[in-house]
């Protein structure tokens, strides 16, 4: 066994975003740390790599939210829809469909909302001084946010979700036709309203970021390891490390940051968690020049389209098939078609596509929490579409965690043990 546990060690375990940004804060109170995954930080391997680059604070609408349910039957029988659960994989599914309807409850809802916002609204603090360091600050652009609709009248069916924004402080503005031309004229004028949250910001390369940043960490003194934890080691039944295929290790302090893969090792140590992998696809259009600024999402068919260093960038639609099942690019190919028409200029002849795992729970907001029965893991997974907006907070709350600090905002909704029966 080789000992990285001489003082102040860490393993983390995931290189994503919010395992680059846990590295980071960790070495910023002190503690050497080791950083295991088989993909390369940044890379396409990773779910982080494709997300659609929202970094936003004022993010606080969780996924389930209330009336849902009767928008459901309409998606999984449109084959065009945003969301689709392969057959076969829809008994495995179902237990965790069925907490994720619970938690569009209304009540539980804008508990989950403030327990968002409480995360998210210290992004751009957390962000701009380790983006500085970096030698990033351009990965971070402050353009907001814009929710297209196709009516007049279509923010008044998300008057619901722009209450909570406002409640919480966020600036919601509503445009009409003519003003939508005037912030975005890249559009068409398929577009009749919209809301803008001026205050959001966008990363226009979240893979660079996540490179950038654990560049940082090398530099600052972590190291990289490209080999899959396969589980963990114990003495006197407690978990003081981890094995790989390279041999085992110990520290004081664990991270589990493995995104999508995390719930399977959390289970390793007693820990059983409601999680599934949202498959999330995207496509890469280099060549697009449509011109766009802001990022820009279609409330009405339910994407998002963000322009990227390497052109624009279409995300979005969830799929449930599991961790091992294939992709299904035509998943990918239904966002260029869908975003016909939504632009004044595109050009679609080259389209690169990608499939991705977020790591969701069913009530959208990630596990932040000690393990159970072994102190010394910290869990620090289950962001699903907010890894981004949430990465550079949650490390510094790992960080404080492992550092026996308080941390700075309420940790009670990111509890593991929220999943119980009484709190369905």
């Amino acid at each position: 066994m080789t000992s990285i546990a001489t003082g102040k060690h860490a393993i983390v375990i995931g290189a994503g975003i919010i395992g680059v940004c846990t590295a980071n804060a960790l070495l910023d109170k002190g503690f050497t740390v080791d950083v295991f995954d088989p993909a390369e930080p940044g890379s396409p391997d990773q779910c982080s790599y494709g997300n659609a680059g929202g970094i936003c604070p004022g993010s606080c609408l969780p996924n389930a939210m209330p009336g849902l349910m009767k928008n459901v039957p309409q998606w999984l029988l449109d084959p065009e829809g945003p969301l689709y659960i392969r057959l076969s994989y829809l008994p495995h599914a179902l237990p965790w469909l069925m907490r994720f309807v619970l938690a569009g409850r209304k009540s539980r809802v804008e508990k989950i909302s403030q327990a968002m916002i409480n995360l998210h609204r210290l992004s751009f603090e957390a962000y701009e001084p380790m983006m500085a360091e970096a030698g990033c600050p351009d990965l971070l652009q402050k353009r907001g946010q814009l929710f297209v609709f196709e009516r007049e009248n279509g923010p008044d069916g998300s008057a619901y979700g722009m209450g909570l924004r406002r409640s919480h402080g966020v600036k919601v503005e509503t445009l009409n036709a003519g003003e939508i031309q005037d912030l975005e004229p890249a559009l068409t004028d398929r577009f009749k309203s919209a809301i803008y949250l001026p205050d959001q910001g966008q990363s226009p390369n979240p893979g660079r970021l996540v490179a950038e940043l654990a560049k940082l960490a090398t530099r600052k003194g972590a190291r990289f390891h490209r080999d899959p934890v396969k589980g963990f080691t114990y003495t006197l039944g407690d978990a003081t490390g981890i094995t790989t295929a390279s041999g085992d290790y110990t520290a004081d302090r664990i991270v589990l940051a493995a995104g999508a893969w995390s719930a399977d090792l959390a289970r390793q140590l007693g820990d059983r968690i409601p999680f599934e992998t949202e498959r999330g696809y995207h496509v890469m259009l280099p060549q697009a020049e449509t011109g766009l600024k802001v990022q820009t999402i279609s409330a009405d068919r339910k994407f998002v389209a963000s322009p990227m260093e390497g052109g624009l960038r279409l995300a979005g639609t969830v799929e449930f098939a599991g961790l091992n099942a294939p992709p299904n690019y035509k998943r990918a190919d239904i966002l260029v078609k869908q975003a016909q028409g939504m632009f004044k200029r595109f050009e679609k002849s080259e389209v690169h596509r990608w499939m991705g795992h977020r790591p969701g729970t069913p009530d959208s907001i990630p596990v932040i929490d000690t393990s159970k029965r072994h102190k010394r893991v910290i869990y620090a997974f289950g962001h699903g579409h907010q890894g981004l907006i949430g990465g550079a907070v949650t490390g510094r709350i790992v960080a404080d965690m492992a550092s026996g600090l308080p941390a700075p905002i309420d940790m009670s909704p990111f509890r593991l043990d929220r999943f119980g029966l009484r709190n369905l």
